[in-house]
């Protein structure tokens, strides 16, 4: 009898084993491997004594938006676990916007869950987009109207547009305000796409889901001397993430982080629901040679900015397709957000997220705090882009 049962737990051991080392070779396909990326960065044009320390903070910042009159919002990292997830920086310091209902729940339903991207569009309004934990809950945009801390339009995507695995990372809104040009980086799912939504019309659609252009490639982040790599399978590796918007709100630009070239298309193009999806892929336009990049911000006159994580660098794709290193510095650590605003600035966030991901909670303070900086590039912007 004990026999039997020997030999059956034994097979149902190896049979375990047998699917365990499957269930890794799958992961590694899907999830892992990855060469290094080359290095596109130079010598820094500007000094780090030309950018400014605007706050320090407790957790680290995600995104950022600066209004036309010099009001600073920024996200703090949904990775970090913050208490507070959309904020407003007041002498230096971080305060719950527009509520402390919006950050617990208490008495708002609306509450904010992982709210990673925000912007402030040309009709002043600021807006929010939560990518729903990953697709485990709906993922939502909210349209705030500032001076009254009051929602004035909401958008709740549904599970065919932002599902199971979808991350809807980060996004720009058209100069009418009538459009908004999300990246849906899809870092678990690995279904990357665009999504456009009419604000008008309260409607959105999926565009070039497993394009090239919104695909990541098959590099691997290190950042600091730290390889993105999770548990020795998972490579941190997001598809498209990166996505900026002229000022005139003619081009569109976007990658995936780790892609080795920025795409462009016509927003014109993407609006047009009489494309069908072969010939809209076929707008597309490769732009040009690109370092690996996390957020981009566009200034008046068509250059890019792009958040370099491995070089601790902001480097500028200038309009004729050039590469310039801004600065560069160690103390910039994992370069992310951007935002100009007034007076020429441009708003730089450091998620840190080497020392985040991957990294037990009760370690984050030892690298606080996390900071957000300002410098003059030379060329201005629209504030809250």
């Amino acid at each position: 009898m004990f026999s039997l049962l020997g030999r059956v737990f034994g097979r149902l051991l190896g049979l375990l084993g047998l699917l365990l080392l499957v269930l890794g070779i799958v992961l590694r396909v899907r999830y892992g491997g990855g060469e290094a990326f080359p290095d596109r960065s130079g010598t820094a044009r500007l000094p780090m004594s030309a950018v400014e320390v605007v706050a320090n903070l407790p957790t680290p910042p995600g995104n950022i938006a600066v209004s036309a009159d010099g009001r600073l919002f920024a996200t703090l990292h949904p990775e970090g676990r913050p208490k507070s997830k959309v904020v407003e920086i007041v002498k230096g310091a971080a305060e719950p916007w527009p509520s402390e209902a919006f950050q617990t729940g208490a008495g708002e339903p609306r509450y904010f869950r992982s709210v990673l991207s925000l912007r402030i569009d040309a009709q002043g309004r600021l807006w929010t987009l939560d990518y729903g934990d990953y697709g485990t809950k709906p993922a939502r945009l909210l349209a705030f109207d500032i001076a009254k801390r009051e929602v004035v339009h909401e958008f709740v995507f549904p599970k065919e547009l932002a599902g199971l695995g979808s991350m809807l990372n980060d996004f720009q809104v058209s100069p009418d305000g009538n459009f908004i040009y999300i990246a849906d980086a899809s870092l678990f799912a690995k279904n990357p796409a665009l999504i456009v939504y009419d604000v008008k019309q309260g409607s959105a659609r999926r565009l070039l889901a497993h394009h090239p252009s919104v695909t990541a490639e098959k590099f691997t982040p290190v950042v600091q001397g730290h390889k993105m790599v999770v548990l020795g399978v998972f490579a941190i590796r997001p598809g498209v993430d990166s996505i900026g918007l002229d000022q005139k709100g003619e081009w569109l630009y976007f990658a995936p982080v780790t892609n080795l070239n920025m795409s462009r298309i016509r927003t014109e193009d993407l609006r047009n629901e009489s494309l069908d999806s072969a010939t809209l892929a076929g707008k597309v336009e490769e732009f040009a040679p690109k370092t690996m990049s996390d957020g981009i911000a566009l200034d008046n006159a068509g250059n890019v900015y792009m958040a370099d994580p491995e070089h601790s660098a902001v480097v500028v794709l200038r309009a004729d397709k050039t590469l310039e290193t801004l600065v560069k510095d160690e103390r910039l650590r994992w370069p992310d957000g951007f935002s100009f605003g007034p007076d020429g600035w441009l708003y730089l966030s450091c998620s840190s997220l080497h020392q985040i991901i991957g990294h037990p909670p009760w370690t984050f303070k030892n690298n606080a705090p996390y900071q957000i900086f300002r410098l003059k590039p030379g060329t201005p912007g629209v504030p809250g882009h």
